[in-house]
């Protein structure tokens, strides 16, 4: 059973930071597309980034590129997502999410493409 855990939310002001971390569970880590969603207040999930089995291909969302920073640790089954520079459009409950694909070189920004979701940690950035 994959099972994905976020940690690391919390009220941020402004240009601050914050560092996000899943925690998969199961032994198919490596096998796994890791993406991280988000879904504002009121809008839909949107897809911020996404890193292939190995770290060596990462896409971001144009909203976050420059500013985030996704990367993943096999031997501790986590990816992470740090946040720089955060603004006050940020705020949204962050999802980590699992696609089963392989050790491809493709990553995939499309919600539906990932099996398994996290229940999401919440980012409130201040001005």
């Amino acid at each position: 059973q994959v099972q994905p855990v976020e940690s690391g939310g919390g009220l941020v002001q402004a240009g601050n930071s914050l560092r996000l971390s899943c925690a998969v569970s199961g032994r198919t880590f490596i096998l796994y597309v890791m993406g991280w969603f988000r879904q504002p207040p009121g809008k839909e999930r949107e897809f911020v980034a996404a890193i292939n089995y190995n770290g060596g291909r990462i896409y971001y969302a144009d909203s976050v590129k420059g500013r985030f920073s996704i990367s993943r640790d096999n031997a501790k089954n986590t990816v992470y997502l740090q946040m720089n520079n955060l603004k006050p459009e940020d705020t949204a409950v962050y999802y980590c999410a699992a696609d089963l694909r392989g050790p491809t070189e493709t990553v995939d920004s499309r919600p539906s493409e990932y099996e398994h979701w996290g229940q999401g940690t919440r980012v409130t950035v201040s001005s």
